[in-house]
Parts: structure tokens; C-alpha cells; sequence
């Protein structure tokens, strides 16, 4: 027989875990947050610390037959289709900085130079880690990650638990809001990497007019010095497409949240 004073203790267990659910989610989607370095036990906090002051703003009540049956699997269902579409409209915005990195990269000749990203552990070229790493300072300068759990918090009011469902003109706007990925990541590259291209044409009119000239003995440092001069140039520029980027998506994020 369970003592009286914890006869309440297994229905707030499974509140607490409703309430992990929707920010859990989201921070596994989301930049930073969803990073392998960041360990599981800290996201489970912070996933708590959001969750429950946003689930006590609603009257939410748990299914009769609890989450094991159908209603409790749509609501577990619905709270991480939420949860992931948050982050993931943030993402999408933090990944331009790694797409301007590879155009670089390319266009230096260090496609080849690869280095592993510690938050994905996938190999990444040298210069989109370098511009991910940017991405996450500028993320966390503008405060990013207060604007996430509040976007998680306003959610709850919009989507409340065992009613958040996306509408499909929500998920159609992510789906076309991922053309800004690759928008994005070609105008924060472009200043940089269209200067090396100039720089690789000059270098193919010398090897035409001059056949016995090496031109991979010249062409490369010539682009490598080209390059590393132009991003020192244009690192200001970059810095403020990254942070219009980054608010794009903390903005699509906040879309979504709001229905």
C-alpha cells in the first residue's frame, strides 16, 4: 500500500516527463543544445526547467488510461513533432555558416583539408568548422538560446499539450524556409568566394599565356593567400549574414511555435 503523503508522486512523474518531452526534442534538433559535447543529464535538466513552469501555465490533464494507450502515443507523438520543428527551423539556420564554409573551402582548394566537428563528429572542410564555430559564438552573443526556450514556453500556449499538431501550411513554410540554407550560405560566402575565383581566372589566363608555368606549384598558394587575406577582410561582413541568418531562423522557429 502506498503511504498517503506519496500518493501523488507517480502522477506528478509523469507530468514532469510530458513536460521533458516537448523541449527534450526540441534540443535535440536544435544548434548548440543538440551538440555531442553537451551532455545527456544537462539537457534533461534544462528540458525540466522549461518544461514545467510552461506545462503549469495550461490545464493540461493526463489521458484517462494514461500514456500507454492511443491518446497518451498521440500526445507523445505530438509533443515531439512540435519540439523537432522548433530546433530544427533554427538549424537550418545555423547550418548556412557551415555551407559558406564549404564554398570557401572549395574554392580555395582546402576541400580536402577536413577537421572533425565535435558537435556532430562528422568530418567537416577546415573552414566550415571555423565559420560553425563563429555561428555558435554570434548564437550565443545575441542571445539565441534565451530566444529558443522562450519560442518553447510561448508554444505551450499556442500548441498546448494533446493538441499540437502542425497545421500543414506550418509544415509547407519549413519545408520552403530550407531554400534559405542554401541562399543564405551562398550570400555569406560570396564576398570571399567569388574574389578566389577572379583570383583562379587570373591564375588560368598566366598558365595560357605562359605554358610552362606550374600553375598548380602558383595557383595554389596564390589562392590559399588570396583567401586567408579576404576572409581576414570580410570576417565583419560574414559575421553580420550569420547573425541574419541566425534570426531568420530564431523568427521561423517562433512561426511555428505560434500555430
Amino acid at each position: 500500500m502506498i503511504p498517503a503523503a506519496f500518493a501523488g508522486v507517480e502522477a506528478q512523474l509523469w507530468l514532469w516527463m510530458v513536460a521533458m518531452i516537448r523541449p527534450g526534442a526540441c534540443f535535440l534538433a536544435a544548434p548548440v543544445f543538440g551538440a555531442a559535447f553537451v551532455p545527456v543529464q544537462l539537457r534533461l535538466i534544462i528540458a525540466l526547467a522549461i518544461g514545467i513552469p510552461a506545462l503549469a501555465a495550461t490545464n493540461f490533464q493526463l489521458p484517462a488510461d494514461g500514456l500507454a494507450s492511443i491518446d497518451g502515443f498521440l500526445l507523445v507523438a505530438g509533443e515531439v513533432m512540435v519540439g523537432v520543428a522548433i530546433g530544427f527551423a533554427v538549424q537550418i539556420g545555423f547550418s548556412a555558416a557551415m555551407l559558406a564554409g564549404e564554398t570557401i573551402s572549395n574554392a580555395m582548394g582546402l576541400g580536402f583539408a577536413g577537421m572533425v566537428d565535435p558537435a556532430t563528429g562528422a568530418q567537416n572542410p577546415m573552414l566550415a568548422q571555423f565559420l560553425s564555430i563563429m555561428a555558435t559564438f554570434l548564437f550565443l552573443a545575441i542571445g539565441g538560446h534565451l530566444a529558443l526556450a522562450a519560442t518553447i514556453v510561448e508554444s505551450y500556449r499556442a500548441l498546448p499539450p494533446g493538441d499540437a499538431w502542425l497545421s500543414a501550411d506550418s509544415i509547407r513554410g519549413l519545408v520552403m524556409f530550407g531554400g534559405v540554407l542554401f541562399a543564405a550560405g551562398l550570400s555569406i560566402a560570396l564576398p570571399v568566394g567569388f574574389a578566389i575565383i577572379l583570383v583562379q581566372l587570373v591564375m588560368a589566363m598566366l598558365a595560357r599565356s605562359a605554358p610552362q608555368l606550374n600553375l598548380f606549384s602558383v595557383g595554389l598558394p596564390a589562392a590559399l593567400l588570396a583567401g586567408i587575406v579576404l576572409l581576414a577582410m570580410a570576417a565583419p561582413m560574414m559575421g553580420d549574414g550569420i547573425i541574419a541568418v541566425l534570426q531568420q531562423g530564431l523568427a521561423e522557429s517562433r512561426r511555428l511555435a505560434l500555430g
